[in-house]
């Protein structure tokens, strides 16, 4: 089977460049390795994604997530004007049709076992396996988008240093059975902080938001109840880390809670198997007494219940890989313009820590820029790495890691490679 390109891996970034290349007519397949397109912002329950730059580029293929979404009532907009308020469980069927609509074949519950490049036609041939098949496949191009550099890897491409400080996880889940009126009021009555905690009534059903974290650089309105929760035996201190809670569109007695963070030993790395599977043991522990403490000290609780947990760790920052050029921490505090840009943004450096009080979050001075470059391997000129994995610095992946610009990195890649085949066509 030949193609003009294979996308390896369908989360957020993945699943953008697969539907753009095949919207431009590119014969475009993408690998999956489990049973469900999305990643993090479906099996992850990473919702709502983070509010658009307006200075941003390369936003078409959000634009036409909003009008499928809407076709299933899976999205809503809020009232600070984000328009990525999407519900997880029905993304999953958004996706499929978006991508059945351009004609993009779709290959699930399969990896790739060997990757080789042919200097005589400049092109990759691959295994891939299912368990059962192997397959052969061919292709022009190919865009690792698999979160950890698998395609990277199989390569023996190079790879960014790792650092000496890693993002903390988290594995988040969904709370139903909610009296969200009940709810809302006492929320609105306990915290007046509009930057913390804000409710929407514009819809038929609520919609809100509200935090709390072990820093103490805010007065939290939540801090009494944390507090009581840990004097009474009902949390661990760890537990209080990171709490955040966002409704769920189309699930009018539901939140998404952002929470917990996994704490990690100072000299353990997420990339460790071992770690890993810890860690969502962990988790699953911490959900259970957030849940507990929920349904005790929060009104609207009393009849609640947990109806889904993550099926994937929330994992921020692993392998970075290096491309044509490494996006640095200055190239996001004092921004420069490039040739040829993928996207922009200013979300800030945002590093979640396992310690106390030591959280990062950097804001920038204006919207800066990442090159197309940052994509595209040092080692191939036709192998492209999007998501997580950008060529980055570590703090500067801190920002750049967000749903949104792995949205237009994706669609980014896939414009470039679409110009590549038409440029060698003549």
């Amino acid at each position: 089977m030949k193609y003009d390109l294979i996308v390896f891996g369908g989360g957020t970034a993945g699943i953008a460049s697969a539907y753009t290349a095949a919207k431009l007519g590119l014969n475009t397949l993408l690998v999956e390795k489990s049973d469900v397109l999305g990643g993090a912002i479906t099996k992850g329950l990473v919702i709502p994604c983070m509010k658009l730059n307006t200075n941003n580029i390369n936003t078409e293929f959000v634009a036409d997530l909003c009008a499928f979404a809407d076709k299933y009532n899976a999205r809503h907009t809020y009232i600070d004007g984000n328009k990525l308020w999407f519900n997880p469980e029905l993304l999953k069927i958004v996706f499929d049709d978006m991508l059945s609509f351009v004609n993009c074949k779709v290959l699930f519950n399969c990896i790739p076992v060997k990757v080789n490049y042919s200097n005589y036609n400049n092109t990759f041939d691959s295994i891939l396996s299912n368990e059962m098949l192997s397959i052969y496949t061919e292709a022009k191009y190919i865009i690792d988008a698999t979160a950890d550099g698998k395609i990277f890897k199989i390569l023996n491409c190079e790879f960014q240093k790792n650092s000496e400080i890693f993002q903390s996880p988290s594995l988040r889940f969904l709370i139903s059975g909610i009296n969200l009126n009940k709810f809302s009021n006492w929320l609105e009555e306990i915290d007046k902080d509009r930057n913390v905690t804000t409710i929407d009534r514009t819809s038929s059903q609520i919609h809100l938001s509200t935090a709390y974290t072990w820093d103490k650089n805010k007065n939290w309105a939540l801090a009494p109840l944390f507090e009581s929760g840990v004097k009474n035996n009902d949390l661990l201190y760890t537990d209080c880390a990171y709490f955040q809670i966002f409704t769920v569109p189309s699930m009018p007695d539901t939140v998404n809670l952002n929470a917990p963070r996994i704490i990690l030993d100072n000299d353990e790395s997420i990339l460790d198997p071992f770690v890993y599977s810890r860690a969502l043991k962990q988790g699953r522990e911490r959900i259970y007494r957030l849940y507990n403490f929920c349904k005790k000290y929060m009104p609207g609780f009393e009849n609640s219940f947990i109806s889904h947990i993550s099926d994937m760790l929330g994992v921020r920052e692993s392998y970075r890989v290096k491309c044509k050029y490494t996006v640095t921490k200055d190239d996001i505090i004092n921004p420069k313009t490039f040739e040829n840009t993928a996207f922009c943004s200013d979300y800030p450096i945002d590093i979640h820590s396992n310690k106390n009080e030591n959280d990062t979050l950097e804001y920038t001075k204006k919207t800066y820029c990442v090159p197309i470059e940052a994509l595209i391997s040092a080692d191939y000129e036709n192998l492209y790495a999007i998501g997580r994995i950008i060529s980055s610095e570590f703090e500067a992946q801190a920002a750049i890691r967000t749903q949104v610009n792995c949205f237009s990195m994706g669609e980014a890649a896939a414009k470039d490679i679409y110009k590549k085949i038409n440029l060698s066509a003549i």
